[in-house]
């Protein structure tokens, strides 16, 4: 048992990881990255929420104004 617990441990982290990169590899940022800066830099903030900050990412990226196809 203490071992499957172990494996899945492993295979988070793994997770975690791979969606980081992924979403550098695509340009867009990571809200777990954005969650400890926050916590790390601005602990009397509210963080927005995923689908927020998302949104946020996804119209300074592609909304109006912007130089992209």
């Amino acid at each position: 048992m203490v071992e499957i617990k172990a494996l899945f441990k492993k295979i988070k982290n793994i997770y975690k990881k791979s969606d980081r990169f992924f979403h550098l590899l695509v340009g867009m940022p990571s809200y777990d990255k954005y969650l400890e800066h926050m916590e790390k830099n601005h602990p009397d903030k509210i963080p927005k929420t995923q689908k927020e900050f998302f949104r946020e990412a996804q119209d300074s990226k592609y909304g109006p104004g912007s130089t992209k196809c």
